[in-house]
């Protein structure tokens, strides 16, 4: 339905579907399905696989740190396996040599993957990968053999959490230093909980903005300090927060998590309203998918 509508009303040139992060298995219930449904519309590229390279260096064995429980590993493995490239982001957090041993161990678990170090924040690379995706297409091949069971296990062992904030103050303070507040207050809440970040994104909205400015603010891992990815220039008086939170606890460690920390960060600032207007916490159910695909020919 959505493909149709894409079609009918929109007529994109390209649009791009990033999934929830410990999703897997995408080739045989996403990409095969919608080529053999409409592959006369739709040209389907490589699928990418992103890779923190610290946390890959851990998963793979090659560094040692915290890192996550084997079910939600599966998963991890399996997104790489899968992959037609596996994209090593933040190539610059690492030296010539421990981003050689990195590309040395993802080969030797998955010979003849494709891998390309890129750097988002210093641009290395990029030109590359997009050109790799917009130019050619996805190679048919067998699906990956997955256990089913082993995947739900893992999704349940990762809590989600959603939620929407209200900012307001009558007189203008920094969304930047609230945000970085509310992230170390939360990383502080969900290390002594012992639960491993998979992310934590905030994304702050002002109301007065005209042109769509916004602040972020990012968390990838448990040892990762919190960094502002998008700030703002200038103070303001309210807007709205929108926090995403995923981590390997109880959804109500999260929700804790959350509170605890928009506690902490209003003390910061004295006049400053906070509300939270809708939030949602809770472990995914077993993936059913709707339609799966082991081969796709041509």
């Amino acid at each position: 339905e959505a493909t149709k509508k894409l079609e009918t009303h929109n007529r994109p040139d390209v649009f791009i579907a990033e999934p929830v992060g410990s999703c897997t298995d995408l080739a045989a219930t996403v990409t095969y399905p919608l080529r053999r449904l409409y592959g006369n519309n739709f040209t389907v590229a490589p699928i990418s696989a992103l890779v923190d390279p610290v946390r890959a260096a851990r998963v793979f064995g090659i560094e040692h740190g915290r890192n996550f429980s084997d079910k939600v590993q599966y998963i991890y493995l399996k997104q790489i396996e899968e992959a037609d490239l596996v994209v090593i982001n933040k190539c610059d957090l690492l030296d010539a040599q421990r981003l050689k041993s990195l590309r040395q161990a993802i080969t030797a678990r998955f010979p003849g993957k494709e891998i390309l170090a890129v750097s988002a924040r210093e641009g290395t690379n990029l030109d590359a990968w997009f050109a790799r995706i917009t130019n050619t297409e996805q190679v048919a091949r067998a699906a990956m053999n997955i256990d089913y069971e082993t995947y739900a296990e893992g999704e349940a062992l990762l809590g989600w959490l959603n939620c929407t904030v209200e900012l307001g103050a009558k007189q203008p303070f920094s969304a930047d230093d609230f945000l970085k507040k509310l992230a170390i207050a939360i990383h502080r809440f969900l290390e002594a909980h012992n639960a491993e970040i998979a992310h934590a994104k905030m994304t702050f909205s002002p109301a007065e903005s005209v042109t769509g400015e916004i602040a972020a603010i990012n968390l990838v891992r448990n040892d990762f300090v919190p960094e502002l990815s998008y700030h703002l220039e200038e103070p303001v008086t309210s807007g709205q927060l929108i926090i995403n939170l995923r981590a390997e606890a109880a959804p109500d460690i999260l929700e804790a998590a959350v509170k605890n920390g928009l506690s902490e960060a209003a003390a910061g600032f004295p006049g400053l309203n906070v509300t939270l207007e809708h939030t949602e916490h809770f472990r995914p159910g077993k993936p059913q998918p709707t339609l799966r695909l082991e081969m796709l020919n041509g």
